[in-house]
């Protein structure tokens, strides 16, 4: 099919999970498409392989240099805006976008109607958010799926066989940045703490590539009304450029007010999509709904259910799709109880905001952390957490940075610092805090920190700890 890219010289910047797939696509419409790639090495020597059967150019070990005749870039969204490549297509007019950006532009391309996307970023909470809102939808019976930066392509739903009637999108900072033309229908900025930095510069142009997701909304802004740091998601809400009639909609953990989305005597309650929210509110599900409902968890649903409300679902599909969600491992996951004491993973917490959600959810916890800080400081965290820790066991290579903070802040929680990073150090370290804890504790795995010093990824260090406390058990 003739298209806007036949003839068009493209350059894929970056191989891998988006670059694949953008080549081929822009292939199959008829571009002629270069790919550059900084590595070398096998995984990229083999994917180069692929594409060049195809008929594509791929240039491995040079992702600097802008190839000659280039009008187009899609880049992988992790490579920074400072790229000599980037800097080289500014210069020379070249625009660059996203695999996001891309898709966005592709979506009706074989005329059939774009399917509406309903899209969620923030620091933590995305990607649970994101499946609470397609369990909701799927519940509505509603034709949907869970895509973007949760690991499922973008361009596979909008270019693929598959017809959707809707779509819930994950997007991180990185593809907001490189999205210019994404009007969603609806989304949500769930939280806005520091990350990413070093690829963005500042706490500034970090909520600014954040923000970019509520530009040209057309029914609803979803906002947290509990966020207070500055910038808030309020103030991303009120300097966004939306659709006429487009509304901010709130959502929080204490009693709504008017367009807001809320709790009341145990009940999660809407009172933005109901007639004369000034005075009525519509019962849509119960806290025991939600798994597991915690705090942070139950913020999660609540701006799932103030996506899926946008988009016209009823209250009983949000009650049914929340019932039916199921979390992914290693998301503040109850492994098991061993002597009156809760074991849980939350390997997933690799920041210290995700952390802080974490820690909140329990009274008295002996808190398993440490590994890769990421330029990260913890006094702010430990100074939250430290009337709710009974003791702390600290791993990986950067954890002194937390025994450190725990000494000023928390100088009476006793701590173990064990010194070794290999992955054996999880079964000491549960055994470290089984010592530590006393009935009714919660033993509680919530790192702060990344965890390749340690382990292969995240999942990784929660099945040790699992398998660690399962041992206990035995």
């Amino acid at each position: 099919m003739p298209s806007e890219f036949t003839g068009k010289h493209v350059t894929v910047a970056g191989l891998g999970v988006s670059g694949v797939p953008a080549a081929k696509v822009l292939h199959g419409l008829g571009a002629h498409v270069t790919v550059v790639n900084d590595g070398d090495d096998e995984r990229a020597r083999a994917q180069a392989a692929e594409l060049e059967a195809l008929g594509v150019t791929v240039r491995l070990g040079d992702g600097d240099t802008l190839p000659e005749g280039t009008e187009l870039i899609v880049t992988a969204p992790g490579w920074k805006p400072t790229k000599p490549l980037f800097t080289a297509a500014g210069q020379a007019g070249v625009p660059v976008w996203g695999d996001v950006e891309l898709a966005w532009r592709l979506r009706g391309l074989d005329g059939r109607k774009p399917a509406p996307w309903l899209a969620v970023t923030g620091t933590n909470g995305k990607t649970t958010t994101v499946q609470m809102l397609a369990s909701i939808l799927k519940a509505a019976g509603l034709r949907t799926a869970a895509v973007g930066n949760i690991g499922v392509s973008l361009l596979d739903a909008v270019t693929g066989e598959q017809e959707y009637d809707v779509l819930a999108v994950e997007l991180s900072s990185y593809q907001l940045h490189w999205a210019p033309s994404l009007r969603a229908h609806s989304a949500a900025v769930l939280n806005l703490a520091p990350d990413h930095l070093d690829w963005h510069g500042s706490m500034e142009a970090y909520a600014a590539d954040k923000g970019r997701i509520y530009e040209g909304n057309q029914v609803a802004c979803v906002y947290n009304v509990d966020a207070t740091d500055k910038p808030s998601t309020e103030d991303l809400v009120r300097a966004a450029d939306v659709e006429e009639g487009c509304r901010a909609i709130g959502f929080t953990l204490g009693t709504p007010g008017p367009s807001q989305l809320g709790l009341v005597e145990g009940l999660l309650v809407d009172r933005a999509f109901v007639e004369d929210r000034q005075k009525n509110a519509q019962e849509l599900a119960e806290v025991s709904d939600v798994d597991p409902p915690a705090p942070h968890n139950i913020a999660n649903a609540l701006a799932a259910a103030g996506l899926a409300r946008a988009f016209g679902v009823s209250a009983a599909a949000v009650r049914d799709g929340l019932r039916a969600f199921t979390p992914d491992a290693h998301r503040i996951a109850h492994v098991a109880d061993v002597d009156g004491v809760a074991y849980v993973d939350d390997s997933k917490a690799t920041n210290t905001h995700a952390t802080e959600a974490s820690l909140a959810a329990y009274e008295s916890i002996v808190w398993i952390a440490g590994g890769l800080a990421k330029g990260a400081t913890f006094d702010e965290l430990v100074t939250g957490a430290a009337k709710r820790l009974r003791g702390a066991v600290l791993i990986g290579a950067d954890r002194a940075l937390i025994r450190e903070a725990l000494a000023r802040h928390a100088p009476e929680v006793p701590v173990v610092d064990l010194d070794r990073t290999d992955t054996g150090a999880m079964l000491q370290a549960v055994q470290e805090a089984r010592r530590l804890a006393r009935p009714g504790d919660t033993v509680l795995l919530a790192p702060a920190c990344a965890s390749m010093d340690m382990f292969t990824n995240y999942n990784q260090r929660g099945d040790a700890f699992a398998q660690a406390v399962r041992e206990l058990g035995a």
